[in-house]
């Protein structure tokens, strides 16, 4: 993991410089759009997906990032207050920003600036769907009828395989699960994990448990009803094994239930409709 962060800030710092020695040779700072920043007051920028860099040209601008899709920048308190120029990195564009000093009398400010296609130009850093892009294609999936291609019950509850999909490197699982007792069921973890098909006392389990590179919903707890879509890398597994869902409750006594998937579904899995 700590190899893959390196080479990805490595390959997304040289795409930031080549940008950089473009805007610095073909676009002008004075032909970027114009934000305008007052002394007194933040301005947002709200990112269409998550925003991996930041860059900030001038010493008197200050900014952090509240949640991951939101760059804050204000002025410091303590310095004068200048322009300045910027940079904010997603997961597949960069776009840049001229910060323009707002006297007080300067009228209404926009505080809240989507960053939007026009402002941004893309990055071909070769990471796959992006975070904005897989919710889209998971919240699509969730209009699709379940065919509950595997199902399995215990202690009141069914769990349900509903579709298996695929769109370039990246595998769709949407789950469902039914609860037929009147006792909530409150969410401790659901676990994926490879295992053996038949273990046998003389033999040791082996397991590789996997997590999801996104989740379509974060659900703590549930009544009756429970659907989710979770996003896995693409990956495969031989025959004598299977891949096992565990759902485990939070109570001491809690319920467990594992939802098995042969091999033979993955391979199944239908391709998502681009358009």
């Amino acid at each position: 993991m700590k190899s893959f962060f390196i080479s990805f800030t490595v390959i997304l710092m040289t795409a930031c410089h080549a940008f950089a020695q473009q805007t610095a040779t073909g676009i002008k700072k004075t032909d970027l759009p114009v934000v305008y920043l007052p002394d007194n007051l933040s301005v947002h920028f709200v990112s269409p997906e998550p925003i991996q860099y930041v860059d900030i040209s001038s010493k008197t601008i200050i900014g952090d990032l509240p949640v991951k899709n939101i760059l804050r920048i204000k002025y410091r308190t303590d310095s004068a207050s200048t322009d300045g120029v910027v940079t904010i990195v997603g997961e597949k564009y960069i776009a840049q920003y001229h910060i323009v000093h707002s006297p007080p009398d300067g009228g209404a400010i926009q505080t809240d600036i989507d960053i939007l296609p026009s402002d941004m130009r893309t990055l071909d850093i070769g990471i796959g769907l992006s975070q904005a892009e897989l919710k889209a294609y998971a919240t699509r999936l969730l209009y699709k009828r379940p065919e509950h291609l595997q199902k399995t019950k215990a202690y009141g509850l069914e769990a349900m395989l509903n579709h298996v999909y695929t769109l370039d490197d990246y595998i769709f699982l949407d789950i469902g699960y039914e609860n037929s007792t009147n006792l909530s069921y409150d969410l401790d973890e659901l676990r994926f994990k490879i295992e053996d098909k038949k273990v046998t006392k003389a033999t040791n389990v082996q397991s590789l448990e996997i997590k999801p590179d996104f989740t379509l919903f974060d659900i703590p707890s549930f009544k009756k009803h429970y659907r989710n879509i979770f996003v896995f890398k693409k990956f495969t597994f031989p025959g004598n094994k299977l891949l096992n869902i565990q759902l485990d409750e939070k109570q001491l006594s809690g319920r467990v239930i594992t939802l098995s998937i042969p091999y033979k579904d993955i391979l199944e899995a239908d391709m998502i409709p681009i358009q």
